[in-house]
């Protein structure tokens, strides 16, 4: 019964207007006389429907903030991702040791996993830890890896 009231509540509190607490207004506001009356909060004392306010200004807040749409994700790199050819600037996760083994791929911090694709370029006897890269758009669609500190780059395409 207690779970199905504060449910009912949060529900209510959502349907009638915004979900931010500074905006938030009592139950006694939101209700009609009849309403309030039909709940049983008529019922609670000041203390306990002052209290039962500021938790519900509370839950509100948070379910607001869970429903907050989600970041936008990046999908420079993949083909036929838009006309965002903003630079990329993270770094390699891990161990760095250049351009040719490892199959090529570049697992970054941010997630994304760029491929190497033009075998004929090397970099060796490199070994760092968590170099920042910048990944650069090029002409046709390419993009370019370098390693920061090293006047050398490699065309790669993303794969994840």
């Amino acid at each position: 019964m207690r779970r199905m009231l504060t449910t009912t509540l949060v529900l209510l509190a959502l349907a009638a207007g915004s979900a931010s607490a500074q905006e938030f207004s009592s139950l006694e506001e939101r209700m009609s006389a009849k309403e309030f009356k039909a709940a049983g909060l008529d019922k609670l004392t000041p203390e306990e429907l002052a209290q039962l306010n500021a938790w519900l200004s509370q839950e509100v807040g948070e379910v607001a903030r869970s429903a907050a749409p989600p970041a936008p994700v990046d999908r420079r790199g993949f083909e036929g991702s838009g006309n965002n050819y903003d630079d990329i600037e993270t770094r390699i996760a891990g161990e760095f040791t250049g351009w040719d083994g490892r199959d090529g791929r570049f697992v970054l911090t941010n997630g994304q996993v760029w491929q190497s694709v033009d075998p004929g370029s090397r970099l060796r006897g490199v070994k760092l830890d968590s170099p920042l890269v910048k990944i650069e758009a090029g002409a046709f669609g390419a993009w370019f890896l370098s390693v920061e500190g090293y006047n050398s780059r490699v065309k790669v395409k993303r794969v994840k």
